[in-house]
């Protein structure tokens, strides 16, 4: 822990600090900067943030495999007994505006806590619910308090990882949300058919308090954070520049709300990326809901066979995760050999992932839609979500760790948050009409709308690579004086990576 480190550390003075190739105000040799830790320590932090956000997404998607006793219980409708899913992910919409002014105020450690406090808090709320409204409105604040671990992880794991292998450590902090939704199903078909529905809710809690205790004495990572504990430990005052996502409510609106917006209707780049990200999440997180209805309805799956199903999403997602981190890892020694001199290259070779991902998605899509049917094996359609999923990774990881470098950092927070904001949005709202859309269109209609739309964003990758530079350059929330830890690299980072080519 931070406070295990003798006081006698030295700690970067004002003048000294400076920023390292993660963004920290920390001096690159102190030796408490979150980048120069211990390999194991580094390990510890990771896998604590891990375990918060996969016990948020394992909330999410462990509730839908009780949906049957939900609708029995409170006596209401498919559409309706799905809101409480979807309400849950709507309460995470708000966790990209808040987050980065939590994590200014307070840095990770604390929110991580409080977060998943607070999501228990309601999760046990929830499984006690007597009404359906009860159910409902705890549900969301379980999502809405649960949320900012989610956009906490992505900071932590760029605290101490080197900003040379953003996507590839993207690629691990991604499997933390599709782990814990799969798993979330895959273990309530197990249990829930032979339990009451509110072991939905109980599961969650084991999940939350394991995360808990894995994050019992995890060190504090955000710079600023660290270099407060250092000067308060140390019986001095310290002078900070003003926090980066703003200071007064202002500013901080304009950042987290006023700014995203602006982006989402005039920054191409912005617009296309969140469009596909919208598309994606909102397929993905259906998948819990129509899954289960196809292979039971269609095949005969008891819901124990049905949970099962959703193997082939953790395969999907380690395979995925694993070819963006093959691709990136050759494209980055490939390009760095090629400009060893002067270190420079552009960050849109990390969409080389986005295209594959796209072509899976399309093809996946229609797929499923049209081998879903009793004279084809249930192999069929189970297969095709398992690649969905691969698609679907390498898309989310290529198109945010492209995000991270694209702008300044104000504009990157502006980016990201639009990205963050509308895939949730979109991964709540389509799960509320996918079964409706399967009874009125057939599944094979109902996801082949779906699929063309998927086909008409199929060149957004592709004109990104293209010409992702120049819409970057040309946005008035990009500075010309702006380079990033892809495009500038040490001389250090440039032996290494000689070394490794």
């Amino acid at each position: 822990m931070i406070d295990d480190i003798d006081s006698n550390t030295p700690m970067a003075t004002d003048a000294e600090a400076m920023p390292t190739t993660s963004g920290h105000m920390m001096h690159p040799n102190d030796p408490e900067n979150p980048q120069n830790w211990p390999f194991l320590r580094k390990l510890h932090v990771s896998a604590a943030a891990f375990g918060y956000t996969f016990t948020l997404l394992f909330g999410a998607t462990c509730y839908t495999t009780g949906l049957a006793g939900i609708m029995e219980e409170f006596d209401v409708s498919m559409t309706k007994a799905i809101a409480g899913y979807s309400l849950y992910i709507w309460g995470i919409f708000f966790a990209p505006i808040v987050s980065p002014h939590i994590t200014e105020k307070f840095g990770r450690n604390i929110p991580y806590i409080a977060c998943t406090l607070g999501l228990s808090f309601f999760t046990l709320g929830a499984g006690y619910s007597r009404t359906f409204t009860q159910l409902a409105v705890c549900r969301f604040f379980a999502g809405f308090f649960g949320g900012p671990n989610a956009v906490q992880i992505e900071g932590t794991f760029a605290d101490v990882w080197p900003a040379l292998y953003t996507l590839t450590y993207y690629s691990f902090l991604t499997c933390a949300s599709y782990f814990g939704a799969a798993v979330g199903a895959i273990v309530g078909y197990n249990v829930i058919p032979s339990e009451d529905w509110r072991w939905t809710q109980y599961l969650t809690l084991m999940v939350a308090l394991a995360a808990l205790l894995l994050g019992t004495g995890a060190p504090e990572t955000y710079g600023r954070r660290v270099m407060v504990i250092q000067a308060r430990r140390a019986g001095r005052t310290i002078s900070l520049p003003p926090a980066p996502t703003g200071v007064t409510f202002a500013e901080m609106a304009r950042h987290t709300v006023v700014n995203p917006i602006i982006m989402l209707a005039s920054q191409p780049l912005v617009t296309m990326i969140t469009l596909y990200l919208a598309l994606n999440f909102g397929v993905l997180f259906s998948w819990f809901i129509s899954v289960p209805v196809v292979v039971t309805t269609v095949y005969g799956f008891t819901p124990h066979m049905g949970g099962d199903a959703f193997s082939t999403a953790l395969g999907g997602m380690v395979v995925g995760a694993i070819f963006t981190i093959i691709i990136d890892q050759i494209s980055t020694r490939m390009l760095v050999k090629k400009n060893l001199k002067g270190g420079m290259f552009d960050i849109e070779y990390r969409l080389i992932s986005a295209i594959i991902g796209a072509c899976l998605i399309f093809a996946s899509i229609f797929w499923i839609g049209w081998t879903a049917k009793p004279t084809v094996s249930f192999y069929s359609p189970i297969v095709g979500n398992g690649f969905y999923v691969v698609g679907s990774a390498m898309n989310l990881i290529a198109f945010i760790s492209y995000l991270f470098d694209a702008y300044p950092p104000q504009g990157t927070l502006s980016a990201l948050t639009s990205a963050a904001c509308g895939r949730i949005a979109f991964a709540g709202i389509i799960p509320m009409v996918i079964i409706t859309a399967f009874t009125n269109l057939t599944g094979a209609w109902a996801l082949s709308v779906f699929g063309f739309i998927a086909l008409a964003f199929l060149p957004f990758p592709i004109i990104l690579l293209i010409f992702g530079k120049r819409l970057r350059q040309g946005s008035s929330f990009y500075n010309k004086n702006h380079t990033t830890p892809l495009t500038s690299l040490t001389m250090g980072e440039m032996h290494k990576m000689e070394e490794m080519t």
